[in-house]
């Protein structure tokens, strides 16, 4: 008996002498267990509406901008439009997984550029990318896919300035060089917020507005084809022969799917599927209708008729001027805000254009460069709660004009001098224009060996 006591109590010793080790266990699993719960999740239905997002944004490109563009070419060079648009959009899908999501978003460095995750490093199917409300996420190969959406479509906008007179092989080198330098800094410095303000993007740290990409993607875009239409030189017969586009009812095509696809542009950009996505659609729908009205009265007051090329042009200004502002304007806003871009877009191309003597040949510049200007300032008048903006009542109008018009004359800068030096060094090593001979014949057939109609 007493040895049985002795054994009971020696285990009772043993037992007790391992309660602060056991607990001191359970308390590691309960954190890790605590931690591993509290570990961010995606929400599902966000991450759907920006998958549905990210497809409405392809959607724009192709087919939407190809045929828009398409059909505002002559005949001989439809394929050569489809394919600068289509190869455009491939190349920069695939620099960005290399090494574009790295520069733009992939860690901090500085307020100019980003330096991680090159190759997506480190990027799972576990990864989450916080949205703009605590606590909510997206998969991160989603916003990924999301943000390489919006390069291939800037790039690809580039070719409106271009068409039917650049060579394929060296719109796809200058597609290499243009966004390394210009458009993966600029989507850092607008976008990107770090850990810090040595590392946050430069524009996003002043303040600046740009909810869906005014200065990201349409100043961008425009003020580079503008460059390039320069360097390029104009097309042969310009301004003395008729060069009329080919298919209008093809442009209205590419107009509508554009129109469809921006809704994914610029609701997709709220990042969840809540009421600033829904503030951002309703923006698209009453904004791009202001320009489709707007655009055609200033072609009347103009001593023009009201056309269907005007309506569809439009349309576009309405959708580029409403972009930055689309989940910083109220409805209103949005409509005067559309209605203003039409109205000036209209006066550029059929006034100013010509005077400047620049073959911006499907106006590139003339509605996505001045209409992404107007955008990006007036966003500045869309916050205004007379306006149904979400600007406070001490709202300051003038700090922030002027931080929006900062980042304007940055945006023009930098993608003016990166666009610059991009067709310099392809101009010197490959050569731009296609020769004489093939620019005559048209660049179906002398550059892809094939036509559109048969």
């Amino acid at each position: 008996m007493s040895k049985t006591l002795k054994f009971l109590g020696a285990v009772g010793a043993t037992m007790f002498a391992a309660l602060p080790a056991f607990a001191q266990e359970v308390a590691v699993e309960a954190v890790a267990v605590a931690t591993e719960s509290a570990a961010p999740v995606a929400d599902k239905g966000d991450t759907a509406w920006m998958m549905i997002s990210t497809v409405l944004v392809m959607l724009m490109i192709i087919p939407g901008l190809a045929l828009f563009y398409g059909g505002l070419v002559r005949g001989k060079n439809m394929l050569s439009v489809l394919t600068h648009v289509l190869g455009a959009a491939s190349l920069a899908m695939i620099i960005w997984v290399m090494y574009g999501y790295g520069l733009a978003f992939g860690g901090d460095a500085n307020q100019f550029i980003s330096n991680g995750k090159f190759m997506l490093a480190g990027v799972t199917a576990d990864s989450t990318v916080a949205t703009f409300t605590d606590g909510v996420v997206i998969p991160e190969y989603v916003f990924i896919a999301f943000q390489m959406t919006f390069a291939a479509i800037t790039l690809a906008l580039v070719v409106g300035g271009l068409v039917e007179r650049m060579k394929f092989s060296s719109m796809m080198a200058f597609g290499v060089i243009w966004l390394t330098i210009v458009y993966f800094p600029i989507a850092h410095m607008v976008w990107y917020l770090g850990a810090d303000d040595a590392s946050t993007g430069l524009l996003f740290g002043w303040g600046a507005l740009d909810f869906a990409g005014g200065t990201v993607v349409h100043i961008n875009a425009g003020v580079s084809a503008l460059v390039g239409s320069i360097i390029l030189g104009k097309r042969l017969g310009y301004q003395k022969e008729i060069m009329t586009p080919h298919s209008l009812p093809m442009t209205l095509i590419g107009t509508g799917l554009l129109w469809v696809g921006w809704f994914g542009f610029n609701a997709g950009s709220a990042l969840e599927a809540n009421g600033a996505a829904g503030l951002a659609m309703i923006n698209t729908f009453v904004a791009t209708a202001a320009g489709v009205l707007f655009w055609m009265l200033t072609e009347l007051a103009l001593g023009h008729k009201g056309s269907m090329l005007g309506a569809c042009s439009g349309a576009i200004a309405g959708l580029v001027a409403v972009t930055p502002a689309a989940g910083n304007a109220g409805p209103f806003g949005a409509i005067l805000l559309g209605a203003i871009a039409a109205t000036l877009c209209c006066v550029f191309v059929m006034k100013l254009k010509a005077k400047l003597g620049v073959d911006d040949s499907l106006d590139a510049f003339g509605i996505h460069g001045v209409g992404g200007i107007i955008g990006s300032v007036g966003t500045a008048f869309t916050m205004l709660p007379i306006l149904g903006g979400p600007g406070a009542e001490d709202y300051a109008l003038g700090v922030q004009l002027w931080i929006q018009i900062k980042a304007v004359l940055v945006a023009i800068a930098w993608a003016a001098i990166g666009s610059a030096i991009a067709f310099y060094l392809v101009k010197f090593t490959i050569g731009l224009r296609v020769t004489e001979e093939v620019e005559r014949e048209g660049l179906d057939l002398g550059e892809h060996g094939e036509r559109a109609y048969n």
